[in-house]
């Protein structure tokens, strides 16, 4: 399994209360825009849409980059920060 990121680290360290969608990992500036313009603002909104999905990698990833282009290594650090955050918290 590849490292993660500091960006990972940071946010599966604590709650994620009204955080931006482009503090999660593999979410940067123009895909926080594009998630944004969708209704998908905070972090929060894009984890009930992880959880609608029961948390599967397969349906995350494709609901990713439909959604907002990501690509296979952002959607694979996107998926993992989400998992490792519900492990942790939920």
């Amino acid at each position: 399994m590849s490292s993660t990121s500091q960006k990972h680290k940071e946010f599966v360290a604590e709650p994620m209360g009204e955080k931006l969608v482009n503090a999660l990992a593999g979410i940067g500036e123009v895909l926080g825009k594009r998630l944004e313009e969708k209704g998908f603002d905070k972090a929060y909104v894009v984890l009930g849409q992880f959880l609608v999905l029961k948390k599967d990698e397969e349906l995350f990833r494709d609901w990713l980059k439909d959604t907002c282009g990501a690509n296979v290594r952002q959607q694979g650090d996107c998926y993992g920060c989400l998992r490792e955050w519900c492990d942790s918290f939920l």
